[in-house]
This record gives C-alpha cells, structure tokens and sequence, in this order.
C-alpha cells in the first residue's frame, strides 16, 4: 500500500495504470468503505482510495468541525485489509489548484431531499468528485447507495463528462440494521439503539405503504409519528423514483428516503 501525498507523486505513480477503480471518502474508515474496494478488487486490476475532508460541501462549519478525523486509524484499517494499492491523501491546495471556478449548479428539479436542506452541499460534492475525477483519473469509481441522491448526482455529471463508470454498492448495515457511516462514530450505544429502533419502524411503514391509496399522507403522519415517538427533529421521509428521483406513488422502483438528527447528528437512510 502505497502513500501518495500529493499530486506530482500521484501522477508519476499511477501513469502506467488503465484499469484503475476509484474509491472516494472523507475517512472514518469502515465496513461499508471496504466494501467498495472489495468490489474494486473483484473490478479492477487495481484499487486507490483518498481521504479528503471537503470543507466546501459542509454547509454548516460546527459539522465540519464535530467530523471524525483520525488519519492514523484510517490507514491502519486499510492496510490490514491488504487490498488497497493506493492512498491519496492530498490537502487542500493539491485538489483547488486549479483556481478556474467551474460553477456547479443544481437544477430546479434536484433540489430535493437533502439539497433542500443543505445549501450548497451537493455543489460542493460535485465541484469536489469533478476535480477528483480530473486528478485520479480512474477508469470506475466506486459509491455506496447510503447517499442514494449523492449517488445519483455524481453518475449524472461525472459519466457525461469523463470515460468514467460510477459504479452503486448496497449499503452495508452492523448487526442491528443500522446503515455504517463515519457520523455513528458521534453516537453512543444508546443512540444507535434508538437508530436500529427506528430502522424497524420505517421497515413497517414501506411495508405498508402498498396499502395506501394517499401515500403521501400517509408518510406525514407517520412523519409526526416518528418525531413524537423517538423525539427526533426530521428533515424528510419521502418515496421517490430510483431512476429520477421523483415522488413516487407507488413501491415499484421506489425507496423511502429519510434524513434525521439523532442527538444533533444528522443521519440519513433509504429502504
């Protein structure tokens, strides 16, 4: 596994290579990250990984500030796992070299779920896995399906834009169903019981929405119900289209999105 710092030792080493798969993250290295590069390994001939901190898609700098940073514990994981060729783990002036602003925008249409709650996020995502893709220049890039939307934005401009195959990996869930994600590092066993508590009710009201002949009302009253139940401020629980996102009215090719604060901690989800 080797170490690549920054951007001339970056190109000089991955020159030779055109079967890369890409594995993006912000650290907080866990299960469902050495998932994408299992599938990277199964993909590609070979794998990198960067750790980056994006400060431009945190719309709110005490989360910026609270995100679980522990570089040393992130490699020690990565390389016990033996299966990443590379890490990239570049700072700030390595990715925004490039001053040329290439303005991200979010159409009408896709502000929606968690763009309309997070100002400026997904632009900052996009600006970010936009300059990466330029910099790594990987032939697959590998995402999981947590952030279905992140997912989906990202497909959309990066497969126009480059000879690049984004590539969705299921969410990997720990034993009590709850969806793996660095901001659990933030929560205590008693949160993540209650985030398990919650899984299983939002497993029920999916099961169930296929009964309804007004879905809609349906989730804004199970909406208060949650809220009142588990005492959680929630931002969305919406069925959506998995091919564009839109409302959906029924379960086939659907999921249910939902985002959530947990003692402050914002989670997200969809089934």
């Amino acid at each position: 596994m080797k170490l690549l710092l920054n951007n001339k030792l970056l190109f000089e080493t991955l020159r030779p290579f055109d079967d890369l798969g890409f594995v993006p993250t912000m650290g907080g290295i866990h299960k469902g990250h050495l998932s994408l590069i299992n599938k990277s390994n199964k993909l590609c001939k070979k794998t990198i990984v960067s750790i980056f901190v994006n400060p431009k898609q945190f719309n709110n700098k005490k989360d910026l500030k609270s995100y679980p940073i522990n570089i040393k514990k992130d490699l020690k994981i990565l390389k016990k796992s033996k299966k990443v060729d590379f890490v990239y783990i570049p700072k700030f002036k390595d990715i925004y070299k490039d001053k040329k602003k290439t303005k991200m925008t979010l159409s009408k249409k896709d502000k929606i779920l968690c763009a309309k709650f997070r100002n400026g996020h997904f632009e900052g995502v996009l600006d970010v896995m936009n300059r990466l893709t330029k910099i790594v220049n990987p032939q697959k890039i590998f995402m999981g399906e947590k952030d279905f939307q992140q997912l989906y934005l990202v497909k959309k401009l990066l497969e126009r834009n480059y000879k690049v195959k984004i590539i969705s990996c299921k969410t990997i869930r720990d034993k009590s169903k709850v969806a793996l994600s660095s901001r659990n590092f933030l929560l205590d066993k008693s949160d993540l019981k209650v985030a398990a508590n919650i899984y299983k009710k939002l497993l029920s009201i999916k099961k169930n929405i296929k009964n309804k002949k007004n879905i809609l009302n349906f989730l804004n009253l199970k909406k208060i119900e949650l809220r009142n139940n588990f005492k959680i401020k929630i931002d969305y629980l919406e069925l959506r289209n998995i091919n564009n996102l839109n409302i959906s009215k029924t379960n086939k090719n659907s999921r249910l999105f939902v985002a959530y604060y947990l003692n402050k901690v914002r989670l997200i989800d969809n089934i």
